[in-house]
């Protein structure tokens, strides 16, 4: 049995972390935060990766970059949304089935949502 993560999990878990601590941060600093079984480079060419993908910036601080991620969790997954949804065959197909996905709660939750928008509210 393979120790691997699945594709994309440690740029995820990066992201992750780089969210949660509201501040630039040092590659040192995302390997202590994220796990400490990792290389220091193999960090380094997440973070390289994510900012070649435009997820993450970084500015030169001394000897080393501080990365900061551009955009929040949610604008990212909604992005992402999006982009999946633009793909879909059947719009109306795929909406449906993500619909009958939610809970009660989300459902609710976009119910209202789709309420402001309708009254042209934001949120």
């Amino acid at each position: 049995m393979s120790d691997r993560r699945p594709v994309g999990a440690l740029e995820t878990a990066v992201l992750e972390c780089l969210w949660a601590a509201g501040e630039p941060m040092t590659p040192r600093q995302v390997l202590e935060a994220v796990d400490s079984d990792l290389a220091y480079t193999t960090v380094v060419t997440i973070l390289t990766r994510l900012t070649d993908k435009g997820l993450v910036e970084r500015e030169r601080q001394g000897k080393v970059y501080l990365y900061q991620p551009v955009m929040s969790e949610a604008d990212l997954v909604a992005g992402r949304m999006a982009a999946a949804l633009a793909a879909a065959g059947d719009r109306r197909a795929t909406l449906s089935r993500f619909v009958e996905g939610m809970s009660k709660r989300e459902a609710r939750a976009l119910r209202a949502l789709l309420d402001d928008v309708d009254q042209g509210r934001r949120r």
